[in-house]
């Protein structure tokens, strides 16, 4: 789609807001950088971590079930998100609306059981 002269001033505004945005940025990174203090120190330069002192290798490995626990989480999350917007209209969407959700819901199942069988939430 080609915008004519027209149209394109529609879009001026977010340009220039985005131009002052992006602006105002990189002066406060500037200024900051410029105007900050520069010591540096062997204790400033040590790790700090919510002023507890560091214990051990911050590379250990952790286990796969807890990556695995929180992709899953974050599928069916996404799912629920989509339940949302059928709630809302459910009575403008008809039989056919529900019939989706239904349909939806048993694939959501499905995948659920399917996870529980393989068992992806058992913590040993």
């Amino acid at each position: 789609m080609i915008l004519s002269g027209s149209q394109i001033f529609v879009f001026l505004p977010v340009a220039m807001m985005f131009i002052v945005a992006l602006g105002f940025v990189g002066l406060v990174m500037g200024v900051t950088h410029w105007m900050g203090p520069k010591r540096k120190s062997k204790v400033k330069l040590e790790t700090f971590e919510c002023g507890i002192d560091v214990q051990g290798n911050a590379r250990t490995p952790f286990s796969i079930k807890y990556f695995l626990v929180a992709i899953l989480f974050v599928l069916f999350d996404v799912e629920v998100i989509f339940m949302y917007p059928w709630a809302v209209n459910f009575k403008q969407l008809g039989l056919l609306g529900i019939i989706e959700m239904f349909s939806f819901i048993s694939v959501f199942l499905v995948g659920f059981f399917y996870i529980i069988k393989k068992g992806a939430l058992k913590w040993e």
